[in-house]
């Protein structure tokens, strides 16, 4: 009998948050510090990944967004599709720790209080085929200080952050409900800290929840 050597599945870590909290900068750090340690490591983000929901997310972040929940539902739905079919699930099967910027959680912060949940939830369950991150960092921050932060990086906004204040505060309420919900899979990092203090925060929940498998 051949002996197995196919790899072990990799590990799936999610960012999430409102707007600047820092996501793409800690996704670098710790994509640098797990490559130094011998991991194979795959950097994406949602909406894109992938040609075609890159595609995508030019639609929906555009000035030109339609602004309805449903249909921006249905959009994120395509891309996620696409995204999960064509790049993370073949780098899971390889053994990889993928890091994504946004995944599932978005969906429901951004599109939850429009949507009702069973709506989100089936959509969401279409586009993963059950695909859930092994860890999800919640990268949090009050809306004031996170535009402050966003506005301060480019001039340019896309169609979230030129959303009002009571419409931010409302989806970092339901970020930090979804985290109550499932304190397993949730880390909660307190984005208003240097970066520094960040990263070695995110350090730090890595391999407490997944050191075993680093």
């Amino acid at each position: 009998m051949s002996k197995n050597t196919s790899p072990a599945r990799g590990i799936f870590i999610t960012f999430e948050g409102g707007e600047g909290g820092g996501k793409s900068t800690q996704v670098r750090r710790l994509a640098e510090e797990l490559t130094v340690a011998g991991r194979d490591v795959v950097i994406t983000r949602e909406p894109g990944g992938t040609p075609y929901a890159e595609a995508i997310r030019k639609v929906l972040l555009s000035p030109e967004s339609p602004g309805d929940a449903l249909t921006e539902a249905l959009l994120f739905a395509a891309a996620r599709r696409d995204h999960v079919r064509a790049l993370i699930e073949p780098a899971l099967a390889a053994g990889k720790v993928v890091l994504c910027d946004r995944f599932t959680d978005s969906t429901r912060a951004y599109q939850g209080g429009r949507l009702p949940d069973a709506t989100i939830e089936g959509i969401i369950s279409l586009a993963t085929a059950g695909l859930t991150p092994d860890l999800t960092l919640l990268l949090d921050i009050s809306p004031e200080k996170g535009l402050a932060r966003a506005k301060a990086r480019s001039s340019a906004t896309d169609a979230f952050e030129r959303e009002g204040l009571k419409f931010h505060k409302e989806v970092r309420e339901r970020f930090l409900e979804l985290s109550e919900k499932e304190p397993l899979r949730f880390a909660v990092i307190d984005a208003a800290a240097t970066e520094d203090a960040v990263a070695q925060e995110i350090h730090d929940a890595v391999f407490l929840h997944l050191g075993d498998r680093l």
